[in-house]
Parts: C-alpha cells; structure tokens; sequence
C-alpha cells in the first residue's frame, strides 16, 4: 500500500479463472469499474502484459500510460479500434513502446541492458514509421521495472485457479516491489 494515507488511484484486480484466461479489473478511487476477460490465447498473454504496464507505470513514476488514463477514467475498450477517446497521449505510448519491447525481450529469453533495449526500440520505431518516441532509460531504471516486474510475476505464479491478485497503482508514486 503506499505509504501516504491517500486512497489508491486504481486497484487493479487480476483474477486467474479456472479455464486457464483471466479477468482483469480495475477500481478507481470514485468506486467506477472496467474490467476485461482475457480469453483463449489473449488470457496467457495479457497477465504479463498487464503486470508489466503496472511495473513500467509504478517503477518509473509514470502518470499518463494505460493505468494512469484508467485511473482517470478511461475504459479498457478505449484502448482499441474505434478509439472512442481518440489518440492515447504520447506518455502512453512511451510506456506502450517500453511494455511491448520488455514482453518481446522476455519472450526472447534476452538479459538486454537499457542501450540494447532500446537500440531494439529504435529499430521498431524505424519500421513502423509511426512517429512513436522512446523513453529515456538507464540500466538503473531498467532494473527498477525489472525487480518490481519479477514480483508481481511471482505473486500471479502463486495465484491458484479462481483467485485473484490485488495491486495499488499510485500515479506518480514510484516503488521497486508490489506491496
């Protein structure tokens, strides 16, 4: 829990359900929900996806990536085809950039540093084409992410079937474990 006496901006509900997908939740401070099933091949891919939104947000002190614009309001359907809410904001696709080339290196099995990490991303960036900048990152951010990240994996390991994992997100409040 953070350490000030202030509410959570977003309790994050990850449900591991029986069927092997997931649920995600998310509680803002008002009490407002959204929530996503994970289904069939999306529900062994997002958990991690997620946990590493959470880790990226909460160990760099982002305020503006995907938990953030929940916190704010947004649902997670925003985040998809038709953009109701229009463009994500370029913090959020800062921390896009840095959660899908952290999954890709993980999925890689790769120990990248921050430079190779982000030698990966300009490589992205190029082919794409889409305008998309990167964070800067050291190796001593990168370890933060990748301690927290490494925590909040272990608890969703030790979730059993039908239970679920509770995180606090605090915009701007920068931790190194999930408490």
């Amino acid at each position: 829990m953070p350490t000030n006496s202030h509410l959570p901006d977003l309790r994050i509900h990850l449900k591991r359900r029986a069927d092997g997908s997931a649920a995600i939740t998310c509680e803002r401070e008002d009490g407002s929900v959204t929530w996503q099933r994970q289904e069939g091949t999306i529900g062994l891919v997002f958990p991690a996806h997620d946990l590493t939104h959470y880790s990226v947000e909460t160990a760099l002190g982002f305020t503006q990536g995907f938990f953030g614009l929940v916190a704010d309001g947004w649902d997670i359907s925003d985040f998809a085809k038709p953009w109701p809410r229009g463009p994500i904001p370029n913090e959020a696709r800062e921390v896009e950039l840095l959660v899908g080339l952290l999954d890709m290196q993980r999925r890689m099995m790769a120990d990248w540093n921050a430079e190779e990490l982000l030698q990966q991303g300009r490589l992205y960036v190029e082919g794409r084409g889409n305008g998309a900048t990167l964070p800067g990152l050291t190796d001593e951010k990168l370890e933060k992410i990748k301690r927290l990240r490494t925590d909040v994996f272990a608890k969703w390991a030790a979730i059993e079937p039908g239970e679920t994992l509770e995180l606090l997100f605090q915009r701007g409040v920068t931790r190194s474990s999930a408490d």
